[in-house]
C-alpha cells in the first residue's frame, strides 16, 4: 500500500511522542487523526493545558479525538469515520480490543525497552536503577495483555555512565522516531515477521519489569551500597527526583530532591545517611562501602542548586544526616 494512501490513526499524549507524529507527516505519511488525552488542570493557577501530542497536531492541522472513556460508543463510533489502515500508538493508555482490533493492517506500539525486558510504565526508570548498561526500543503488534504482542522490530542503544532518566528519554524518543518510520513502511509493504514474545521469554534468565513508579517508590535507602543508590538517583532524574529528608543538626527537618550524584568507593565508620561537607562545598554522605557525593538537588518549594549553593543558602548543618 502506498504511504500516501494509507490512513494512519496516531495515539500518543507526552513529548516522547511528538518525534513519531512529526516523523509520519514530514515523510508523507497520511495520518488521518490523532488521539490524546484530554485536556487537564495544570500548575498552581490550574491552567487548563493541552497534552504535547495535542499542542503538535494543532500546529499540523490534523484532526484531533480526546476521548475521556475508549470504550464510549461514542467516541468508537467517531473512530471508525476516520476509516484508519493501521493505528500507531506511542506513550498512550491500554487500549480496549474493539479499539486496537479495528483497522485492517492491525495497530502496534512503540516501547522504550527491548521487550520483553521492562513491560511497563517506567522503562527508562527501571533499566537505570537496575544498573542496564544496554536498552533500546520495540515496535510490537498490541495483544490483550500489556506490553506482550509480537515484536516486530528493535534497536538497541549504550546506556553511558552520565544518562539519567531525562537524557536517555531523550535518546530513545528520537530513536524511536525512526524505528516507527521503518515500521510503518514495512507494514505497508508487507514485509514484517512477528516474533512471539513467548518465544523470547523462554531463553531469558530473568524478567525485568517496569511497574509506574509512585511518590513512595522515590525515597532513598541510604543503608543500600553506593552504586545501588547512585543508580536510583539517576534512574529518577530529573523526574520524579529521588527524594530524602535533610536532618539539621539544629533539629530541623528538611525534604529535599536530589538529580545529580556520584559514588566514592571508601572505608569509614560512620553510620550510613551521615553527612560531611568538605570547606563547606560539597555534600558527602555515608553509604556502607563509601560516600555518596549529591552534586544537585532542591529544597521543597525552591529551585534546584548545585551542591556549594545550596550550602551557602541554609548554612552549616554538619554533622547533620539524611534518612
Amino acid at each position: 500500500m502506498n504511504k500516501s494512501e494509507a490512513r494512519i490513526v496516531f495515539m500518543g499524549t507526552p513529548p516522547f511522542a511528538v518525534p513519531s507524529l512529526l516523523a509520519l507527516v514530514n515523510n508523507g505519511y497520511h495520518v488521518v487523526g490523532v488521539i490524546t488525552a484530554p485536556d487537564r488542570p495544570a500548575g498552581r493557577g490550574k491552567t487548563i493545558t493541552h497534552s504535547a501530542v495535542k499542542s503538535c497536531a494543532m500546529e499540523l492541522g490534523l484532526a484531533i479525538l480526546q476521548p475521556e472513556n475508549l470504550k464510549d460508543p461514542a467516541f468508537i463510533d467517531e473512530l471508525k469515520t476516520l476509516k484508519a489502515d493501521l493505528q500507531i500508538v506511542v506513550a498512550f493508555r491500554m487500549l480496549p480490543p474493539q479499539v486496537w482490533e479495528m483497522p485492517p493492517l492491525g495497530t502496534f506500539n512503540l516501547h522504550a525497552s527491548l521487550l520483553p525486558q521492562y513491560r511497563g510504565a517506567a522503562p527508562i526508570n527501571h533499566a537505570l536503577i537496575n544498573g542496564e548498561t544496554i536498552t533500546g526500543i520495540t515496535t510490537f503488534l498490541l495483544d490483550k495483555e500489556i506490553d506482550t504482542g509480537k515484536i516486530l522490530f528493535q534497536e538497541s542503544i549504550h546506556i553511558s555512565p552520565d544518562d539519567d532518566a531525562g537524557t536517555l528519554h531523550d535518546k530513545l524518543m528520537e530513536l524511536g522516531s525512526n524505528l516507527i518510520i521503518k515500521t510503518t513502511d514495512s507494514i505497508l509493504h508487507g514485509q514484517i515477521d512477528p516474533i512471539s514474545q513467548s518465544e523470547v521469554v523462554a531463553s531469558i534468565y530473568e524478567l525485568k519489569k517496569a511497574p509506574k513508579i509512585f511518590k513512595h517508590d522515590c525515597i532513598i535507602n541510604w543503608q543500600l551500597a553506593g552504586k545501588r543508590i547512585h543508580n536510583f538517583v539517576r534512574g529518577l532524574s530529573p523526574y520524579p527526583a529521588a527524594i530524602s529528608i535533610l536532618h539539621k543538626n539544629n533539629g530541623d527537618e528538611i525534604s529535599i530532591k536530589i538529580f545529580k550524584t556520584e559514588f566514592m568507593p571508601a572505608e569509614h565508620d560512620l553510620s550510613p545517611g551521615t553527612i560531611k561537607t568538605p570547606d563547606n562545598k560539597k555534600i558527602w554522605v555515608a553509604v556502607q562501602d563509601g560516600f555518596i557525593s549529591i552534586e544537585e538537588l532542591q529544597q521543597s518549594g525552591k529551585k534546584r542548586l548545585h551542591a556549594d549553593e545550596f550550602l551557602r543558602g541554609i548554612g552549616h548543618f554538619s554533622p547533620g544526616y539524611l534518612r
